[in-house]
């Protein structure tokens, strides 16, 4: 492992250089890795692994054709690579649980009939395992629990494999029946296409997950984005200024600048007027929604959210009430006029020279 400093705090980290793609063939020889859920993580994982030369199958419920079918367009084939869950945990020694949180509740005793003394059980995050009071998943004691939980969409993670990019992970190793847990989970985790990882438990990986996606990833960054869109409209901006001033410009241009040198390179390289006005309410903004994270947190390691989560994911008309919610944010106004403003985006964007941009990028701002 190579030991880096994250802001004064060192943290060991695994890359591919410490760890490369020949040693992880090595260590997964023999293997046969069973995808379970061909929904979110499912894909990108298993076509990852399969582009890098791993023996991957899917294990599919015929339940959801919509997934089956999507599983066949990407080259997986039936009694050949693509079985049903029963089968492929059958075959898997590797079996790798990536179906919904709530769909591993009600797969597990499929799951667990099919667990042969050293397989390994892996997760990409670790709320069956941590919640198992609710959950129910209480893997036997003769099988490896590991995880290796990416940190980003399927749909990122695939994107950045093609591009020869990865994101990062996280891993964890909760039971080493084998003595080779260690070894499987970082194979795996280099298997998928990360990045680097680093190393976590499945309880930091679950708690710091369901904080993160209710808070700034995904619930907080809609939210303050929706409260200040509705500000500026009752001030009688029009859509067109509100959605650029809110969500165009920040995904746009500031959280590449973000991304690329951190907070502080963009503030430097936004007007002094943004770079005031940001330093002076960044303490307030602060002060305003941290007890809401406190709550998040909260409501996170109690277990309030998993109940939730549980009660409402695994209704029979969850899809169709799902599907009304998102339905509902699509037409919003701000949304709709987020299609018309992505659709008024340069096809082919002009170049740029570099070098120069870089001194003056996103002077825009004010």
């Amino acid at each position: 492992m190579a030991l880096i400093d994250f802001g004064g705090v060192k943290e060991e980290i695994v890359t591919r250089k410490e760890f490369p793609m020949s040693r992880a063939r090595k260590a997964l020889k023999g293997e046969t890795i069973a995808v379970i859920g061909y929904g979110v993580q499912g894909p990108a994982q298993a076509l990852n692994m399969k582009d890098n030369g791993f023996n991957v199958i899917v294990g599919q419920s015929k339940k959801y054709p919509q997934d089956w079918q999507r599983a066949r367009k990407d080259g997986w084939v039936p009694g050949k690579t693509l079985f049903t869950i029963e089968e492929a945990c059958e075959r898997g020694t590797i079996i790798e649980m990536l179906v919904s949180d709530a769909a591993q509740r009600e797969i597990w005793p499929l799951v667990k009939e099919r667990l042969a003394p050293g397989k390994a059980l892996y997760f990409s995050h670790g709320f069956s395992i941590v919640y198992r009071k609710q959950t129910g998943v209480v893997p036997p004691k003769d099988v490896d629990v590991i995880m290796v939980a990416p940190k980003g969409s399927g749909t990122s993670l695939r994107r950045n494999f093609l591009s020869g990019a990865g994101i990062n992970s996280s891993f964890a190793v909760e039971q080493d029946a084998t003595g080779r847990a260690l070894e499987r989970c970082l194979a795996l985790g280099i298997a998928v296409g990360s990045g680097y990882l680093f190393p976590t438990t499945f309880k930091k990986e679950v708690y710091s997950d369901l904080t993160g996606e209710r808070g700034i990833l995904m619930g907080a960054l809609a939210g303050v984005m929706e409260a200040q869109y509705d500000v500026l409209r009752r001030r009688g901006h029009s859509p067109s200024e509100a959605f650029n001033e809110t969500v165009e410009e920040l995904t746009e241009s500031l959280i590449r600048l973000v991304s690329e040198n951190g907070m502080d390179w963009m503030y430097s390289n936004c007007s002094a007027t943004a770079q005031r006005g940001a330093l002076d309410w960044l303490p307030k903004f602060k002060k305003a929604v941290k007890p809401v994270f406190t709550e998040l947190y909260k409501r996170v390691a109690n277990g309030e959210e998993t109940k939730r989560v549980l009660e409402s994911c695994g209704k029979p008309n969850y899809q169709k009430q799902l599907a009304k919610e998102l339905n509902a944010m699509a037409n919003s106004e701000m949304w709709l006029a987020g299609k018309a403003t992505r659709a008024l985006r340069p096809k082919e964007p002009a170049k740029k020279n570099i070098g120069k941009a870089k001194g003056t990028a996103g002077r825009a701002s004010s």
